[in-house]
């Protein structure tokens, strides 16, 4: 269920992916086909972060048959190539970028937003990845579109990658990585965070506890708040206009990601 209201923003919970061998008779149920896989999954979480697009561009045709398998209300956000992302100059992708989003749209009422993933080694260079930001439209093909940014290096701890990030409109990812740094500045219109500590010995991934807190944050950002107890490179704001939030559970122990997503829209009052 997502839930709408003039005062709150939305939650959405889910995790990356739906083809994934382990999730075969934990999260889907035995004799449940591959091809249904997908359909599955949209009726039990609101989003899924699609990340094969890192590896490879699926036809337009493939876009629209992953809208058509998923409810009304249901969201992906679309993980951009690795082509894209890994480029040194990142400024000059513009033909490149624009290709990717044509397919992308395809997904029309379906698509929430493009995540972009900067590799460890991307340092911020501020002219450079002001020219990338500038290449990001807003809208193509009569679609409406909202980037978030995942930086993975230490040089990004720098208000001055906040103030950009706001200047253009796009939402810095937090994470709970213990590999990279991570920071929960509220830069964009709405949220998106990725968490990566879910652990294989519990059913839901990660502990009632911390599903709660994270449950309690997640309402704080959806409320227009920003949750003091995560880091920040700039001050908390105070609380503004509610937000949309966007809440992944990556990597870690991947066959506990979707009973973690479950738990924490039940957490959250959302399921």
């Amino acid at each position: 269920m997502v839930k709408k209201s003039s005062t709150h923003g939305i939650l959405r919970t889910g995790m990356g992916g739906w083809n994934f061998a382990p999730w075969r008779g934990v999260f889907y149920p035995e004799g449940l086909t591959q091809k249904r896989e997908l359909e599955y999954a949209s009726q039990h979480v609101t989003s899924i972060e699609i990340n094969g697009t890192y590896y490879r561009a699926p036809s337009p045709e493939v876009y629209r048959q992953w809208a058509a398998t998923v409810p009304d209300g249901f969201l992906f956000s679309v993980k951009a190539p690795r082509y894209i992302v890994q480029t040194k100059a990142l400024a000059t992708t513009g033909e490149r970028v624009g290709r990717f989003l044509e397919g992308a749209v395809e997904l029309g009422d379906r698509l929430g937003p493009v995540l972009w993933q900067f590799l460890p080694t991307r340092s911020f260079d501020p002219d450079d990845i002001a020219g990338f930001l500038d290449l990001l439209p807003t809208n193509v093909g009569g679609v409406a579109l909202r980037h978030a940014v995942e930086v993975r290096h230490e040089s990004f701890l720098d208000p001055r990658w906040v103030e950009l990030a706001r200047e253009r409109g796009v939402a810095t990812v937090y994470t709970d990585s213990p590999d990279y740094p991570n920071l929960a500045d509220l830069t964009g219109p709405f949220v998106y965070a990725r968490l990566m500590r879910s652990e294989a010995d519990r059913p839901t991934g990660y502990t009632a506890r911390a599903l709660g807190e994270w449950a309690k944050r997640a309402t704080a950002w959806t409320d227009g708040g920003d949750p003091t107890d995560l880091p920040h490179v700039a001050a908390p704001q105070a609380k503004k206009t509610p937000k949309d939030a966007f809440v992944y559970f990556i990597s870690a122990a991947k066959e506990r990601n979707p009973a973690a997503a479950m738990a924490l829209a039940t957490a959250a009052g959302i399921a």
